[in-house]
């Protein structure tokens, strides 16, 4: 469907409940000297993807000379998806706060180091080390695949069936557990209840190979040009195929939602019972 079609909040909604919407309008187009920045050999080997912080510097990357180009890329993507989500969302505007803009120049079916790291597996995103507190996951990608290779992507069941699936099973946090690691650098604000719930989700889903076998799914292929929106804390998915992805990353409260009843946090709190933030 074409984003610019629908009226401000209607769009809001619909990607608040669906999780993922395609922008069939909104290609992010590479300048002819960026293509430098795209090389897999900039990758030092050991972050799956190169990773960006406005202001900061580029992270993952082998030293050269060509990491200049891929730095002004990410830093341009970030300035465009900012703009992006202001006109197909305006009511998030306000709110959004930007978080870190990745690339990924290997290919996905390299894996991840670990099945907790591998994001060809089904899960919905949380942040060991950076807690949201309840906020959304908003995120923003680009297909720039030079080759004209798709994305590919695998989409899971419904949030509130999959936290189902795991939530009376997961462990709860002792007691001070959320202050110490904040107190060790570990994290970089302090767990709430909802985001050791949303981390023991994410790993639950990732460590059973059962469930990786046998859940249901379906797969999306986001031809090379393709962007698309999504907020990852509820959409249950994984990454099967492809590279060269541009992905900023965007952070928004309930209170600038359309429908926060559809937000993970107010469906955890209705399983549970109780507050979780």
């Amino acid at each position: 469907m074409q984003a610019r079609a629908l009226p401000q909040n209607d769009f809001a909604e619909r990607l608040e409940t669906e999780g993922l919407l395609r922008l069939p309008d909104h290609a992010f187009t590479l300048h002819p000297d960026e293509a430098r920045g795209l090389s897999p050999a900039l990758s030092d080997g050991r972050a799956k993807s190169l990773s960006l912080l406005r202001g900061g510097a580029l992270r993952g990357a082998a030293a050269g000379p060509d990491a200049v180009w891929t730095e002004r890329l990410m830093a341009r993507f970030g300035d465009w998806a900012e703009a992006l989500v202001g006109q197909i969302a305006p009511a998030y505007a306000p709110a959004l706060e930007r978080g870190r803009t990745s690339l990924r120049t290997r290919p996905v079916e390299a894996g991840g180091a670990s099945p907790r790291k591998d994001d060809r597996r089904l899960h919905i995103d949380a942040f060991a080390s950076q807690p949201t507190g309840g906020r959304r996951i908003l995120r923003v990608f680009s297909n720039i695949n030079p080759a004209g290779e798709a994305r590919r992507w695998e989409v899971g069941e419904p949030f509130e069936a999959h936290a189902g699936r795991w939530i009376g099973g997961l462990r709860r946090p002792w007691p001070g557990e959320a202050r110490a690691l904040a107190a060790l650098g570990l994290t970089r604000a302090r767990r709430t209840p909802y985001d050791a719930l949303m981390l023991g989700l994410h790993d639950a889903a990732k460590l059973d190979d059962a469930y990786q076998r046998e859940a249901p799914r379906r797969v999306e292929a986001f031809a090379a040009g393709a962007t698309w929106v999504v907020f990852t804390d509820s959409t249950v998915h994984a990454a099967i195929r492809g590279r060269y992805a541009l992905e900023q990353t965007f952070y928004l409260p309930l209170s600038a939602m359309a429908t926060p009843e559809a937000a993970p946090l107010r469906i955890l709190e209705r399983l549970t019972g109780r507050g979780l933030c």
